[in-house]
């Protein structure tokens, strides 16, 4: 028990990390490397009630730079896209899920790698939302389409961060309440959550001041990194399976 307590919070540590550092990462770096301790679906439940909780604490404290207008347009296409996304969980087995997340998330990086750009609008923002909130409750992982969306609009790096996080929050609030609604939402799972707390303080400090020091030319580069890394990781666990 206390080997698994152990790796649980060193794992949320890790990807708290990534999420303060990137502005996303948490569910990309937590749930491939939970579902080695649990299974997928206490793993996606777990990370997003722990992302929820993040997300919320960073919002709040970087209000000033989230765009309400962009968060508002996500949040509401993204709650249109959970219903696809819970059937996709039940219509496709893990290994394909595992095979389309990493195919989904080297296309989004080869867009961003190619300096991909639009203006900001309505169309672009409403469907990476749709996209995020099927990702979201089919496998958890709902960042790399917001995180394309708002690299090619070219947010600033503190406008991006605390516009995911305010978007990241909402969704996974939706989320949890529909996992409960399906009976997902375990005491098992709870107890994880509970395991992962310190873990996602002590990583969310260390990364937010890493973050200080980033320039915008290197903030890309670690975007591009944490998303060809979780295309990686996920091709790993369809092999496993």
């Amino acid at each position: 028990m206390t080997t698994l307590i152990t790796e649980v919070a060193l794992i949320i540590a890790l990807a708290s990390f990534a999420q303060a550092l990137s502005g996303f990462g948490f569910a990309l770096v937590a749930v491939p490397l939970l579902t080695l301790l649990t299974s997928p679906q206490n793993a996606i439940v777990v990370v997003t009630a722990l992302g929820g909780v993040l997300s919320l604490a960073v919002c709040v404290h970087q209000r000033d730079h989230v765009n309400v207008r962009i968060a508002g347009l996500v949040s509401g296409a993204g709650l249109v896209g959970m219903p696809l996304g819970l059937l996709a969980m039940t219509v496709l087995s893990a290994p394909s899920l595992s095979v389309l997340i990493a195919c989904v998330v080297l296309v989004f990086a080869f867009l961003i790698g190619r300096g991909m750009t639009f203006r900001r609008g309505a169309g672009p923002t409403v469907v990476s939302g749709v996209a995020s909130g099927a990702l979201l409750t089919s496998t958890g992982m709902n960042g790399p389409p917001l995180v394309a969306a708002f690299q090619a609009m070219g947010l600033a790096p503190r406008e991006f961060r605390a516009t995911l996080q305010a978007t990241f929050c909402v969704q996974d609030a939706l989320a949890l309440a529909g996992f409960l609604a399906v009976g997902r939402l375990t005491v098992d799972g709870l107890l994880l959550v509970g395991v992962g707390l310190p873990g996602l303080l002590v990583g969310w400090w260390c990364g937010d001041r890493v973050f200080a020091r980033t320039d915008s030319a290197r903030f890309k580069k670690i975007v591009l990194g944490v998303l060809v890394a979780s295309a990686c990781v996920s091709l790993y666990q369809a092999a496993l399976n």
